[in-house]
């Protein structure tokens, strides 16, 4: 429905363009001594030529041959069609108005050549050629970024959808063995954990399909995650967090934050060092800071654990959800690995 809409506004505005550009010869020449043939000779005629050269060019030439760089074709072609078109109209002049060619009147005096008319024809009808294809290049470059943008979309979408159900059993499996362990040493803790395990993932089936969720949500989420992960790992990792409590809300991407999280648990932790893994994040009005830092165990290239988003496609997905309005960056200093991002919601 969208599609057609969008022909049928196309068409709307070819037409209302056409219908001025004819209309205004007649407008402008009434209530003068002058003839409805002159208005047709020298203003309707050569525009219908402008319609025929445009639309050829629209719906033919540009995309069989400068589209696929047969630019020679082109330009012979055109030179062809622009030659016709000038022969028929200064026939049709001549057969009405053939004083108007005359070197000389009667009084002597010079009137402009032939040549210059033809000269002043080419230019004209050179202009619906340089109109059509500044169009045509306009709607492909549109219809181009668009695909584009389309395609980003989808697939970073389907990266965040294979996020979700890599993170979903791989988590599962991995936080019920850790309550298994703490049903028999402690009762209380594993039902505490058992109910954060439900509520994670129940924002992970119900609550993420939607293009944007609530901060607080997503705050929440990132939350009992942590506190989840927190049970893997011994006294020797250290683990903290300060997340604010919103006084109004806001609405972001979903999971925006969860893949930085992952990577910092794929990579911050050691079993053999003591290991700190700071998160935090602040809300100033509409922008959100957000930041990471842990010690830096980079995995081989033979490790395949984690998500697989990565931080590049972090990035693509920030460039595509929130353009001009996020600063993301990360670095490596003194064993610790940062990653600071900033959003303007």
């Amino acid at each position: 429905m969208d599609f057609l809409k969008n022909k049928l506004a196309i068409v709307f505005y070819h037409l209302m363009v056409w219908t001025v550009l004819f209309s205004f010869p007649y407008l402008l020449s009434s209530g003068q001594n002058q003839a409805i043939q002159a208005v047709i000779v020298f203003s309707w005629i050569p525009l219908s030529f402008y319609v025929l050269i445009f639309y050829t060019n629209y719906f033919v030439f540009i995309e069989r041959f400068l589209f696929t760089k047969k630019t020679i074709l082109f330009l012979v072609s055109n030179a062809i069609l622009i030659a016709f078109f000038i022969l028929i109209n200064n026939q049709i002049k001549e057969y009405f108005f053939q004083h108007i060619f005359i070197h000389k009147d009667k009084q002597g005096q010079f009137k402009p050549s032939r040549n210059l008319f033809i000269y002043i024809d080419i230019l004209f009808f050179t202009v619906p050629l340089v109109f059509s294809v500044a169009l045509k290049t306009t709607e492909r470059w549109i219809k181009t970024e668009g695909e584009r943008k389309e395609a980003m979309t989808i697939k970073l979408e389907s990266e965040l959808q294979h996020l979700k159900y890599q993170l979903q059993p791989h988590f599962f499996f991995n936080s019920l063995n850790n309550i298994y362990s703490l049903v028999d040493v402690s009762p209380e803790q594993a039902k505490q954990t058992i109910h954060s395990l439900s509520k994670l993932m129940r924002y992970l089936l119900y609550q993420t399909n939607n293009d944007k969720v609530s901060l607080s949500n997503e705050i929440q989420f990132i939350t009992n995650y942590i506190e989840l992960m927190k049970l893997r790992f011994t006294e020797n990792t250290k683990i903290e967090y300060d997340f604010p409590v919103l006084k109004t809300d806001l609405q972001v991407a979903p999971l925006l934050f969860i893949s930085l999280i992952e990577n910092a648990f794929k990579h911050g932790v050691s079993a053999s060092q003591e290991t700190e893994i700071v998160f935090k994040m602040s809300v100033d009005g509409n922008r959100i800071s957000f930041s990471i830092k842990n010690h830096n165990f980079p995995k081989t290239d033979s490790d395949k654990s984690g998500s697989g988003i990565g931080l590049q496609n972090m990035e693509k997905r920030l460039q595509l959800l929130y353009p001009g309005k996020h600063q993301f960056s990360t670095a490596v200093n003194d064993g610790f690995f940062t990653v600071n991002l900033a959003l303007e919601i």
